[in-house]
């Protein structure tokens, strides 16, 4: 029995748990996941604004950068450059569905397990890269990495965790992908000033040392009780049950995630099953949110944050540091969801950010549209500022929203049965819009120029709605739990479930108490939503 912990009463679920130390580490080793993804997102923005390295591998945009005859916002527009960014989400794309195979029969550790050595030798690939194939080959087996990772860790995290503090554990993967985004920025700021011309492969070597905390996490960690369970491992489950719970009285826990598993058993094909009816909500809020989270634009500024600022007048140590900045922004930012999901919920963090991420993009779009002129040298300084300010503004209000909980939802609201297919299409849709941004963006940068903040406010507008409407609030329920208390009590998605409870209007955006059919019977409902019929 772990000691150390204290007391977690798990809202709803009656379940008793402790925040015992092996959960905490066991999470921290897990997310580490995360700081790889993050360093490999924001390395590569770093290195293809590093001369020495478009020199060798981009010639044709190295010369544009130097011969000032192009608009400054077609200086970085080449498909090869933006090809060495996009290839690992490709890759990543390709490889989670081989993940979903993994996490569903070999465990939650072992995929991480994969995911580490794919990085270790896409790392060493990148570093010793000679040639421009040596260094996409290098980015692929990145992306495998990344697609394995983001399979499992999402899951590890929302199973092993309390789930008092699931959102708050679950956090540690993107704020450990916002760590490895400022760490990169910080090695690129300090390789871009070494005079021998190899700072890239310093840059692109040290993503080894996220590489090898998650492969030595991996194989440290404990498998997560469902998993184990799943795979017909019942006393090895409900051992790790008892440790990382910290109490003898798990009973009622265990055989919740026994009778979990039991349904889970029956089906066969969990990629059909997951395209049944009452599978529907779960897993068009999962794509949704994918689609929506690149569409903020943050990867695009994340990507490319060197090259962004770089391309509007910033000089070389100014478009690092200023990406710096960014970087540190984000950590703080995510921060503050980790202190506040489980507090406030998920859809108030969705819906403030939607209105700040809004602002910020029209402010940037309107300052570029007047004051930066396409042949001009830069912006002015004070413009400068407030565009790196409104830069920041919008990264925060991503990194403690729609950053974090584009991944947490996801992995908190599928069923046993089709939990590992719904992480594997959850992953694939995020990592080929992230491909399509990624590939497209310096182009549409091109093409759109200052309007390009236009694109992306719009459908910041647009997802803010989708909130309002039809993300229910998901904080402090029981994962098994979620069907009955969240999704037959929706205003709009009940009607997916095949046994609903008829007569619940579920309108009610605060927890209530309400009889069905004239019995005894309660149900609750938990801010599901805004039902547009309650206002009319």
């Amino acid at each position: 029995m772990a000691g150390g912990g204290f007391a977690a009463s798990s809202a709803g679920g009656d379940f008793e748990a402790k925040i015992t130390p092996i959960v905490i580490i066991s999470c921290i080793m897990a997310a580490t996941g995360g700081l790889m993804f993050g360093y490999d997102v924001g390395v590569s923005g770093g290195v293809t604004s590093m001369d020495p390295f478009l020199k060798k591998f981009f010639p044709v945009v190295y010369r544009k950068t130097k011969e000032d005859l192009d608009s400054n916002y077609c200086k970085y527009d080449n498909q090869g450059l933006q090809l060495f960014t996009s290839s690992l989400y490709l890759a990543g794309l390709t490889s989670t569905f081989f993940a979903s195979y993994t996490t569903r029969r070999l465990g939650r550790r072992l995929t991480m397990l994969i995911a580490g050595l794919f990085f270790i030798v896409g790392v060493v690939l990148n570093a010793a890269a000679q040639d421009l194939a040596m260094l996409i080959i290098g980015r692929i087996l990145l992306g495998c990495g990344v697609g394995f990772a983001n399979q499992a860790v999402p899951l590890f995290l929302s199973e092993i965790a309390p789930t008092r503090i699931r959102g708050a554990l679950n956090i540690l993967f993107q704020l450990n992908v916002t760590i490895g985004i400022l760490f990169a920025n910080l090695v690129n700021y300090g390789t871009a000033k070494i005079k021998g011309g190899w700072g890239w492969r310093v840059s692109l070597g040290l993503a080894g040392i996220p590489a090898l905390l998650l492969t030595v996490g991996a194989l440290l960690v404990v498998d997560t009780p469902n998993s184990l369970i799943e795979r017909g491992h019942l006393e090895e489950g409900k051992a790790v049950l008892r440790k990382i719970r910290g109490t003898d009285k798990i009973e009622p826990e265990f055989q919740e995630l026994v009778e979990a598993s039991r349904v889970a058993k029956l089906v066969k094909h969990p990629f059909k099953n997951l395209m049944q009816r009452r599978n529907r909500p779960q897993l068009i809020i999962a794509v949704a949110l994918q689609i929506f989270q690149q569409f903020t634009g943050i990867n695009a500024i994340m990507f490319y944050a060197p090259v962004l600022f770089k391309t509007l007048g910033f000089h070389d140590d100014a478009s690092l540091y200023s990406a710096v900045i960014t970087g540190a922004v984000n950590v703080l930012s995510t921060l503050v969801s980790v202190y506040s999901v489980d507090k406030v919920g998920r859809r108030v963090l969705l819906l403030e950010a939607g209105i700040q991420m809004f602002l910020s993009q029209m402010v940037i779009a309107i300052i570029l549209g007047i004051k930066l002129k396409e042949h001009s040298e830069s912006l002015h300084s004070s413009y400068a500022i407030i565009v790196v300010i409104m830069v920041c503004t919008f990264v925060s209000a991503f990194a403690w929203s729609w950053g974090p909980l584009g991944w947490l939802i996801p992995s908190e609201t599928f069923p046993l049965e089709t939990r590992s297919a719904g992480q594997s299409v959850t992953v694939c849709v995020n990592l080929l819009f992230t491909f399509v941004i990624a590939q497209a963006f310096l182009s549409m940068l091109c093409h759109f120029k200052f309007g390009i903040f236009l694109f992306f406010s719009g459908w910041v507008l647009v997802m803010s709605f989708f909130v309002l409407f039809l993300v229910p609030e998901t904080k402090n329920i029981p994962i098994e739990e979620m069907t009955e208390r969240v999704w037959k009590k929706h205003w709009f998605w009940k009607r997916f479930m095949d046994d609903h409870v008829e007569g619940f209007n579920g309108y009610g955006d605060n927890d209530e108490e309400t009889v069905v059919n004239g019995s005894d019977k309660k149900v609750y409902a938990h801010n599901n939503g805004f039902d547009p019929a309650s206002q009319l």
